[in-house]
């Protein structure tokens, strides 16, 4: 159990791309979104008439396809709907350990104050804010494209898994640039805990952003430039304090 807490990242990361991974076996058995007639009136050849509407749920999964008779035809079998169902359960559970055993790493012993003595404090900062800024920029226009991929090809749950994957994706970075090259004295636990905030604030600021001008679900490019600027703006501010303490 010490060991799988100590890779508790591991685990998340093994939960998420799971769940992801269940997200495009769902979307792969419903009907296809630019061609359900073609998909219902394959798997339905006895139907009368034409396809009205596909009647679609993730959980658990259904798909159904109404012609208009009066009867709808279901496009998942019982037998992979349980299965699909079973599957997301476990994944879930999975997800849930890896976000509990992580979580609960920002409440460990502090660890070991590493101090400030003997360090180029002034270059720490630029090359904390300068390396965190780039990886910020580049991880949120990879995002970007993902989120894309995942509307389509893993619908709402793919698109719900992608964006906490970057959410996470975006603490973890900074955690460890944090304690690579953040304020001094600090410990580890100060590093998670101030890599994780950087993280959720980031991705929350440019989620409610592509919300307030319309776009949402579809991220848009210009989301990396205001997430790095983000992560100057919250990465900055330990800084200003710690310049602040020095002061006096």
């Amino acid at each position: 159990m010490k060991l799988v807490k100590r890779r508790a990242g591991w685990v998340l990361t093994l939960g998420l791309l799971s769940m992801l991974g269940w997200s495009l076996a769902v979307s792969a058995s419903m009907p296809s979104w630019f061609d359900p007639d073609y998909d219902c009136g394959r798997a339905f050849p006895q139907a009368e008439g034409d396809l009205r509407r596909v009647d679609e749920q993730w959980l658990p999964p259904r798909a159904g396809c109404d012609f208009g008779s009066g009867e709808v035809h279901q496009f998942i079998s019982t037998t992979r709907s349980t299965v699909l169902t079973v599957v997301f359960a476990l994944t879930a559970a999975l997800t849930v350990l890896g976000l509990h055993l992580v979580l609960r790493r920002l409440w460990e012993p502090q660890g070991i104050l590493r101090s400030a003595e003997a360090v180029d404090l002034r270059r720490r900062k630029l090359k904390h804010l300068g390396l965190g800024a780039g990886a910020t920029l580049l991880g949120l226009a990879v995002f970007t494209v993902a989120s894309v991929f995942a509307a389509f090809l893993g619908g709402p749950p793919g698109m719900v898994i992608v964006a906490l994957f970057a959410t996470i994706a975006l603490s973890a970075v900074a955690s460890t640039l944090d304690r690579e090259y953040g304020p001094l004295p600090s410990t580890a636990r100060d590093s998670r805990r101030r890599g994780t905030l950087t993280g959720c604030v980031t991705f929350t600021t440019v989620f409610v952003l592509t919300v307030a001008s319309g776009k949402f679900p579809f991220y848009q490019l210009w989301i990396a430039p205001v997430g790095a600027l983000t992560y100057l703006v919250v990465t900055g501010l330990p800084w200003s304090r710690q310049s602040q303490r020095q002061l006096s």
